[in-house]
């Protein structure tokens, strides 16, 4: 018999015999077993939420996010914004690289939206200028206003700097460079403007003293550069701008930029500036024989190389550096006002930093003259393969001096008061400690000598030391020309010549040589 034609009907269902159709009504076990299934999906969704939420405070965690921090922001990268013509040439590649390398995610558009812009040109005027003014504190520009006062040949040049070879503006200067002429007849020259790099050396009776502007001047030629292998060259030092009022700045001291001429000096023949013009295709330290095999065994820098060689002539090493850096010292110190007034329109100075190059001969005494100061120097090695790594290190040791490379996983914008005080707190910029314990400077902060103690200290002042602190332990490879070394504990015991600095900057050479006698490294 089959199972339909049973008379045994399941209870609980209707068969096709009842209107040729069934409807299901599950008994009680069936009703129980739908329950459990319902019960199990209820448990894998609420253990699929829970994955999820252990997975973002995981990431919170492996991102320095606190969950439920208020004083977290976002997280996003650090943007970059490269404004310069002609990226696609590949002049500005090795910048580029750096900020890839640290973190920055770049852009080549105009936006309000970045953390820094690294402009090749000086920015400060035309569509940019209204931007600029309104910048937030998080941002920096890798240029000061008013740096051209100390780029601009003119201004440099006719500033009566004792390590500057006299210079003239013609024809505004005419009868003083005829006095000059009268009174040195054998003296060489050279005609110098701003808009072209290129020199070639005149007698007096060739240069037209009648015809000239403003950018055009005379400049008397060093007729006696200090040789190497029969050859001229040059020393360009990366220097870096990081503040006025107060004044710091900095050079790069592990290497140097040395560029000999093409040709040897002598026979001398003023028609040939292959002899006494460093030009574009210029030639390596390497390459000459008393420089090469150090190279190549020693694996020397440029300016080791150098040094080895003065030294090995008996020269004092110690001295030309030492000049060099006072001359570079001393012309950011005679600028600084000129600075201070045209970076008066904006908010803060402190959203603006510069590297710049200074280019220094050798006389045949070993005195150092400053040559030219190069805005947004040099930094493609598409001549010359072998600067690349010199480039690069020149960067990035410049974006962790200036705060750019920041140690912090996130924009700087997102910072909040618990990662500033991690990099810098009140304690770290605390000076003096028994003077300022004392009665007299716990009671009035009238007297000088408590002027440095934290409660005297205003709070501008409080930032400017805290950046200063930063800067001296993020430098890398560069050192402090100012405020000045301090290179002997007597010499740092000595008051110094701060009276005839500004408030800001005998405060700030003050709080350093506190630092010097405390801690030898705050020294240089």
């Amino acid at each position: 018999m089959w199972p339909w034609k049973s008379s045994n009907r399941q209870p609980g269902f209707k068969y096709a015999s009842d209107n040729s159709k069934y409807y299901p009504h599950p008994h009680h076990g069936v009703q129980i077993s739908h329950r459990m299934v319902q019960l199990m999906l209820g448990c894998l969704c609420f253990g699929v939420l829970l994955i999820l939420v252990n997975i973002y405070q995981l990431h919170s965690i492996t991102t320095g996010q606190t969950v439920g921090d208020p004083e977290f922001g976002s997280s996003r990268r650090p943007i970059v914004w490269m404004n310069a013509r002609n990226l696609k040439s590949g002049y500005l590649k090795h910048v580029m690289a750096v900020f890839s390398r640290i973190g920055y995610t770049r852009t080549e558009a105009k936006s309000r939206l970045f953390d820094v812009m690294w402009a090749h040109d000086y920015p400060f005027g035309g569509e940019l200028k209204d931007m600029l003014l309104t910048l937030e504190p998080h941002q920096k520009i890798n240029h000061f206003p008013g740096s051209g006062y100390i780029t601009n040949k003119v201004s440099l040049a006719v500033n009566h700097f004792p390590f500057i070879p006299p210079a003239f503006v013609i024809p505004k200067d005419t009868d003083k460079f005829l006095e000059e002429v009268k009174n040195h007849p054998k003296k060489l020259w050279v005609e110098k403007s701003n808009n072209h790099r290129g020199i070639h050396i005149k007698s007096p009776n060739e240069i037209d003293l009648h015809k000239g502007s403003d950018e055009n001047f005379v400049q008397e030629y060093i007729a006696n550069p200090y040789l190497i292998d029969k050859r001229k060259f040059d020393i360009g030092v990366y220097t870096v701008l990081t503040s006025i009022d107060p004044l710091r700045v900095y050079v790069y001291d592990q290497e140097v930029l040395i560029r000999f001429c093409e040709t040897d000096y002598y026979p001398f023949d003023s028609n040939d500036e292959d002899k006494y013009v460093v030009g574009d295709s210029y030639t390596q330290p390497w390459e000459l024989p008393s420089l090469r095999e150090w190279w190549h065994k020693g694996k020397y820098s440029r300016k080791l190389l150098l040094n080895a060689h003065l030294k090995k002539q008996g020269q004092d090493v110690d001295k030309i550096w030492s000049d060099i850096y006072r001359a570079i010292a001393e012309v950011y110190l005679r600028k600084e006002t000129d600075l201070i007034s045209a970076g008066s329109h904006f908010k803060s100075t402190r959203n603006f930093f510069e590297m710049v190059r200074f280019d220094f001969i050798l006389d045949a005494d070993l005195k150092v003259w400053l040559m030219e100061v190069n805005m947004s120097p040099n930094l493609s090695s598409a001549a010359h393969n072998d600067n690349k790594l010199m480039y690069e290190q020149v960067v990035f040791n410049l974006l962790g001096l200036v705060g750019v490379a920041s140690k912090l996983d996130h924009s700087l914008k997102y910072s909040s008061p618990s990662e500033k005080d991690m990099l810098v707190s009140d304690h770290d910029i605390q000076v003096l400690y028994e003077r300022c314990a004392s009665s007299e400077c716990s009671k009035s902060c009238y007297n000088e000598h408590c002027r440095l103690c934290f409660p005297c200290l205003r709070e501008n002042e409080r930032d400017f030391i805290k950046v200063a602190y930063l800067e001296h332990t993020h430098r890398g490879g560069f050192r402090r020309v100012y405020p000045p070394v301090m290179t002997q504990i007597g010499e740092v015991k000595k008051d110094g010549p701060t009276l005839s600095l500004s408030p800001s900057n005998q405060l700030m050479f003050q709080w350093f040589k506190a630092m010097c006698l405390h801690d030898i490294s705050w020294c240089a």
